[in-house]
């Protein structure tokens, strides 16, 4: 699979990639309404950057409880009934005089939640598609992200500007709910890909077997710290410029697209498979000039130029999808999601103390300080290209029944 028209003639890639559309432009406008909301009713940049961004650290616990169900549920019922849990949970923020403990516990259910989407969106992604169509498509997937959180986050900032952050939270809830009946009436009713009960035990065992090799924990770890700690740096675009956050957030999605785009569609893969640390660099470089305090327009094209180095994950994604038994596909690619999904919460929460105690921008230098570290400390135990070992050829054991019934029992 060569071309992307190619790719919107995949039978379901089309409904799943509106879907997904639409899901991300409902998080975007929400995440923006929801942190505003949030800073105008506490001040807090913490708090702020934790009601956008805090979610993701409940990831780790459906990371190791609940993602061998990525490979053993439904997918079209599994997506469509995320979408939809996400469309009610986020209308209820929006209730007048709601307690923000609240809000927040309904925002780390949901994020619990999100901790099996990953799993069962990508593992979907790559069987509609097949591994050699893999990186063509999650390449779509993320420019479609990119263009999607530009326009969302531009009339999120019209939104709340015109209306108010409860009406666009409910208007958010809105695009949730088309998403979810765009993939239940779009996508085909598949068998599970793998076969017996989740449990936590098959979860323990799949996560330890993908661990298992050094090669895919260096992977793991680049796709998750560098990333998380830079997402820290985005937390705190309102708290840096409260009345241009919107601004700011539509320029780093619009510099996402152009690395996703030119990683995925333009770069030869001799020269893509060489360019994942150079992007991650990249990713943080941009953000040390906030130590001077730069203007609005200068933050955006220091955002901007940042955010093509996210296409360092479309590298290193393409590299774990060749090193993953075929049977772990969405459990492999829900590990990396939620992963990923905690270090920026993490990154969030951590951005947003070192702005409590010093400023935003200093806190932005800190961070991005700390991602080009951590890029430098992990880039040697990064191997060469090579084949999976003889443990990913052995199939996956199966869970003795006892223990089984041990681990589901209430």
């Amino acid at each position: 699979m060569r071309s992307y028209s190619e790719l919107f003639r995949t039978r379901e890639f089309t409904p799943l990639f509106l879907s997904s559309c639409l899901r991300i432009a409902a998080s975007t406008v929400s995440g923006l309404a929801l942190g505003t909301l949030v800073h105008r009713a506490t001040g807090s940049p913490l708090l702020t950057a934790l009601s956008m961004f805090g979610p993701s650290l409940v990831q780790v616990i459906g990371a190791v409880t609940l993602l061998s169900a990525a490979d053993r549920l439904p997918p079209r019922a599994t997506v469509t009934g995320i979408a939809l849990l996400f469309g009610l949970g986020t209308a209820a923020t929006a209730i007048p005089g709601l307690p923000i403990w609240t809000v927040f516990a309904l925002l780390l259910l949901l994020g619990l939640v999100q901790s099996l989407g990953g799993g069962v969106l990508w593992g979907l992604l790559a069987e509609i598609l097949a591994k050699e169509g893999y990186l063509l498509g999650r390449s779509a997937f993320n420019m479609m992200s990119g263009v999607a959180q530009v326009a969302g986050y531009a009339t999120g900032g019209v939104l709340v500007a015109l209306l108010s952050p409860r009406v666009t939270l409910l208007l958010a809830a809105g695009l949730y709910l088309a998403a979810a009946l765009t993939a239940r009436l779009g996508l085909t009713a598949r068998a599970p890909r793998a076969q017996g009960r989740p449990s936590v035990a098959r979860t323990r065992h799949a996560n330890a077997r993908l661990l298992s090799s050094p090669e895919r924990r260096t992977l793991y770890l680049l796709l998750w710290v560098p990333n998380g700690l830079v997402v820290g740096c985005e937390s705190l675009y309102v708290s840096y410029a409260p009345g241009r956050a919107g601004a700011l957030f539509a320029c780093a999605a619009l510099g996402m697209f152009a690395g996703d785009l030119t990683t995925g569609r333009l770069l030869p893969p001799r020269v893509r498979a060489r360019l994942g640390v150079p992007f991650l660099l990249l990713l943080a470089a941009p953000y040390l000039f906030f130590v001077l305090r730069p203007g609005v327009a200068v933050a955006a094209v220091l955002v901007a130029l940042a955010s093509i180095g996210f296409g360092a994950s479309l590298v290193q994604q393409e590299r774990l999808v060749e090193l993953v038994p075929g049977e772990l596909g969405g459990h492999a690619l829900g590990l990396h999601a939620a992963g990923m999904l905690t270090m920026q919460g993490l990154g969030a929460a951590l951005a947003g103390a070192v702005a409590q105690l010093a400023s935003p921008a200093t806190a932005m230098t800190v961070m991005a300080a700390a991602s080009i570290a951590v890029t430098l400390a992990l880039a040697p135990a990064l191997p060469r290209r090579g084949a999976t070992s003889e443990e990913d050829q052995r199939p996956e054991p199966s869970v003795p029944r006892g223990r089984q019934s041990e681990v589901n029992s209430p």
